[in-house]
């Protein structure tokens, strides 16, 4: 009886870590949408002066990207770990999900390195 109970609340876990999953999933979807229709209200007009102005908001990018990425990875991991109580495959997974995000953190503190060479390459 109790292995029909634990295999119950493993699955209401693992039912609740994917509406998690697909709400954060929305929300982003949300805010793209709701950034794209605020850019379209709004011309702007972006001249760059320089390449070292260009290779500048492209680290900046890279970056930002980089960074929200492990951000999810990161918040991804620590669900399945609190929600995994336990379970090994859930753990593995968590730990595989903080290996990414350690990752993009290292890739992000590692853009400005790769625009200083990208600007050695070009001469800016």
């Amino acid at each position: 009886m109790s292995f029909v109970s634990t295999a119950r609340r493993t699955a209401v876990r693992r039912t609740l870590v994917v509406i998690t999953e697909v709400v954060g999933v929305a929300l982003l979807l949300f805010a793209a949408g709701v950034s794209a229709a605020h850019a379209e209200t709004v011309q702007v007009l972006a001249l760059a002066g320089s390449i070292d102005q260009v290779l500048t908001n492209i680290r900046n990018w890279v970056m930002g990207i980089l960074a929200g990425l492990a951000t999810v990875f990161f918040s991804i991991g620590g669900v399945r770990y609190v929600m995994g109580s336990g379970d090994p495959g859930e753990i593995e997974k968590a730990k595989t999900a903080f290996k990414a995000s350690g990752i993009g953190y290292g890739l992000a503190a590692l853009a400005p390195l790769v625009v200083a060479v990208l600007q050695g390459i070009v001469g800016a």
